[in-house]
């Protein structure tokens, strides 16, 4: 990304913008967990410059507002000025912030443009949003379908899973490949959402959302439910793990002889309900 070959990179490092070492929530963090996916890294980008924009328009304020209290108090400034119009200043704080919101808007449309239009996928997945835990459904690689519901506090410690991340039946997606998410609700509004994957799509019943990412970076990401759900939203994690070509094969042939019984529904059928 251009922001790391400029001055705008010297910049963002100074005010404390660059992810943490850590690929997971943990106490006292700060800024995005790293990006793995090309849509979460234009993100972060777009996040930097826009950031470094607003600081800049603070400081500016700032110091304006603190010569105007010095300038023009009562004890320096006994005298009130009678002016009431500055045709030139006026003009200027009329088209300067236009300007700013110009700069800010272009890369935005590119951004949405960019999250919005998907490649030709390689894996197709649908992800169907229950009270409280989520359906996979692939239907063009293998025809199964499973359930993923949230791993108790035991079973979290047996396995080395982070505290209510964990869940008993991960997604695996291969690495370099591109990944369509499809959506939807089987009951109320969810939303399922990766972060590093700059991934955030609601899942609502009656209608299929489309999303996508491309991993670039082998391991375990997760996620979680980001639409207020019920009493258990906290509790319907999402755990997607990023292999390689082989592993996924294998993963795949597991998951179909596990659940090979399970008849994939329509995912339209599933909406309509």
């Amino acid at each position: 990304m251009f922001l790391r070959k400029t001055a705008l990179g010297a910049v963002a490092a100074v005010l404390g913008l660059s992810a943490p070492a850590l690929a997971l929530p943990h106490d006292w963090g700060m800024g995005f967990q790293p990006a793995v996916t090309p849509v979460m890294q234009e993100i972060e980008t777009f996040h930097h410059e826009l950031l470094i924009i607003i600081t800049a328009i603070c400081i500016f304020v700032l110091v304006l507002l603190l010569w105007i209290m010095v300038r023009y108090n009562q004890r320096a400034n006994p005298v009130p000025s009678k002016v009431h119009h500055n045709t030139l200043l006026e003009v200027a704080w009329t088209i300067i912030p236009v300007f700013i919101l110009v700069v800010i808007a272009i890369p935005s449309f590119k951004l949405l443009y960019f999250e919005a239009d998907i490649p030709k996928p390689d894996v197709t997945f649908e992800a169907i949003g229950h009270q409280w835990y989520w359906t996979y459904a692939f239907k063009n690689d293998g025809n199964f379908q499973f359930d993923s519901y949230m791993l108790t506090a035991e079973q979290d410690a047996a396995k080395g899973e982070p505290r209510l991340l964990g869940v008993d039946n991960p997604i695996e997606v291969p690495i370099n490949k591109v990944v369509e998410v499809d959506t939807t609700g089987a009951d109320v509004i969810h939303s399922w959402a990766v972060p590093q994957f700059g991934v955030k799509m609601d899942a609502v019943p009656g209608r299929i959302n489309k999303t996508w990412f491309k991993a670039t970076k082998l391991g375990t990401y997760y996620g979680q439910c980001s639409e207020l759900c019920g009493a258990n939203h906290a509790f319907m994690p999402i755990e997607v793990k990023v292999v390689s070509e082989e592993e996924y094969e294998a993963w795949l042939a597991k998951m179909k002889k596990q659940f090979a019984s399970n008849s994939t529904p329509d995912l339209v059928n599933v909406a309509a309900k």
